[in-house]
């Protein structure tokens, strides 16, 4: 799939003994912003002061690098750099907007109730993470202990796919945010690790909270907004029709087929064009009560799910009860030295860089 000139999705990365700076891949190379375009936000160590910039900025600095990257100057073989986490993480937001994923967990806790609780099809369920635990793609994730509710290592890990937005313009405190290409900047994989264990004996009353707080991990490249236009489709149907405030005036649905791999082997290839709830409903909730936003927020789409491809293994493996086959071995939840990989693709060919990490024991 395509990290070509109609995607250019940007970073930051450094080299031995040079600082970190802004880059662009393009495709298995990376265009060093500092030195092909010059200015202070290229040579910051986080996308952070390009982001708060807003978006007639993004859209001068995406045509620049175009034009750069055709010259095939300032061009630096993608296996000579390391690439860092992009942003300075200022909130992180993890929401649950995925039906399939919903309903699935819900039959499987509450089987004699309805899957769904009543507020879900009214609003875009969601909580706050941890901006702190957040780490770019191929940092390794050690196994949390917690209570469960004896204490020991997690024996329940699993993988959350999602889709990560990355906010670049800020809000006012009180205020609550426009137009959703005003301030978010782009989009990168997420995989919200859930220790299941811990999170089933916490969560009552309150919700998530240690038992998904240990690890975040994102992509190391975030794909701007402009490059996913032709991915852009009409959300999924919603009744009863949304509050004023959650109506949608723009299509920001996506057309994005999710890739899950475990240990080189695809489980799952989920659909986030079937979610319920879009990102412009996601960032209307999170601001409609005056929460104000910050360069360098990112918030998820929970789980992205759709009928018979789960993005997690709970649903997978319906908590452990039909275990997933890999060769030569199967798996119910996550063991010590499993790797997972998550990509995803647009029907036109974009890519959005993969997120990627291996499970370390417990300490």
């Amino acid at each position: 799939m395509s990290f070509g000139l109609g995607n250019l999705p940007y970073g930051v990365f450094s080299r031995p003994g040079e600082p970190r700076r802004v880059g662009v891949r393009v495709g298995d190379q990376v265009l060093d912003l500092a030195a092909a375009l010059g200015g202070d936000v290229y040579s910051a160590p986080s996308l952070n002061p390009l982001l708060a910039l807003g978006r007639a900025a993004w859209q001068e600095t995406r045509a620049r690098a175009r034009e750069a990257a055709a010259t095939g100057d300032h061009l630096i073989p993608l296996a000579e750099v390391t690439p860092h986490l992009p942003i300075e993480v200022a909130d992180y937001v993890d929401f649950y907007a995925s039906f399939e994923h919903a309903s699935n967990l819900g039959r499987m806790f509450r089987p004699d109730d309805e899957p769904l609780k009543p507020n879900w099809r009214h609003l875009p369920v969601g909580y706050h993470g941890r901006a702190g635990t957040v780490v770019v793609s191929g940092t390794p994730i050690r196994r949390p202990c917690g209570q469960r509710p004896s204490f020991g290592p997690s024996r329940k890990l699993d993988i959350e796919a999602e889709v990560g937005f990355v906010v670049g313009v800020p809000t006012r405190l009180g205020e609550r945010a426009g137009a959703f290409e005003d301030h978010v900047f782009g989009v990168a994989l997420v995989n919200d690790w859930s220790a299941r264990d811990i999170q089933a004996w916490e969560y009552v009353p309150l919700g998530p909270f240690l038992g998904k707080s240990f690890a975040t991990s994102m992509s190391a490249w975030i794909t701007p907004l402009d490059a996913l236009e032709e991915a852009r489709v009409e959300g999924r149907s919603q009744e009863p029709e949304p509050l004023a405030y959650l109506r949608r005036q723009a299509p920001w649905g996506l057309d994005l087929t999710l890739h899950v791999e475990l240990n080189g082997e695809t489980v799952s290839t989920p659909s986030f064009r079937d979610m319920y709830w879009t990102p412009d409903q996601m960032l209307a909730h999170l601001t409609v009560n005056g929460a104000s936003l910050r360069t360098g927020d990112l918030f998820a789409s929970g789980t992205v799910s759709s009928v018979g491809q789960p993005g997690s293994l709970i649903e997978l493996t319906w908590n452990g009860a039909y275990p997933v086959k890999l060769p030569g071995e199967t798996r119910t939840f996550l063991e010590d030295g499993d790797t997972v990989t998550i990509s995803a693709w647009t029907s036109h060919g974009v890519s959005l860089s993969e997120v990627s990490g291996k499970i370390l024991p417990a300490t």
